[in-house]
């Protein structure tokens, strides 16, 4: 097995990389999701699977682990659809 992430940094770099693959593989339902102020319904099950992931890999010493993943979704997801056209921008 793996050496879990143990290190706050090294995790967010690691939620980071995980969000950004989701959004390449996923980037119609991004698109989507944005325009129709419904990304988090639409990715859901994505997202679920890419935390579960992270969950997995990151020690159980790092506290905040959930506020890391949804940092990196607000970073690289959310931030990088800021050309999208929404209403919610």
């Amino acid at each position: 097995m793996a050496r879990l992430v143990d290190d706050p940094e090294l995790a967010f770099r690691l939620a980071r990389a995980i969000v950004s693959d989701i959004a390449l593989y996923n980037a119609d339902k991004v698109s989507e999701g944005v325009k129709n102020d419904n990304i988090f319904d639409l990715l859901s099950d994505e997202l679920q699977e890419g935390r579960e992931h992270f969950a997995e890999r990151t020690a159980d010493t790092i506290t905040d682990r959930n506020q890391i993943f949804d940092r990196a979704i607000v970073d690289v997801m959310i931030k990088q659809a800021g050309k999208i056209e929404s209403s919610i921008w």
